[in-house]
């Protein structure tokens, strides 16, 4: 775990270090989640469906055809071109 020292600023504003940010992928306009733990601040990436889709981690493995054909039924259950 990677650990450095850092000074809030005005208005309570927290640079994240470019090294732990770069490490976490979170760039200017990245939406964060902060949260206390006990006695410990955690700020955590909020990533969207689209992040975990490109990036995160596959728990199924779907064929182009399979998930072709499963849209298709599922527009034609709800009135659609299917």
């Amino acid at each position: 775990m990677q650990s450095v020292t850092t000074r809030v600023g005005r208005r309570r504003t927290l640079v994240i270090p470019k090294k732990i940010a770069d490490a976490l992928g979170i760039g200017e306009g990245t939406v964060v989640v902060v949260r206390v733990e006990g006695n410990r601040l955690v700020v955590e990436p909020k990533r969207d469906a689209v992040w975990l889709a490109l990036h995160g981690k596959k728990v199924a493995r779907v064929t182009l055809e399979e998930l072709e054909r499963e849209s298709l039924e599922r527009q034609g259950e709800l009135g659609g071109p299917g």
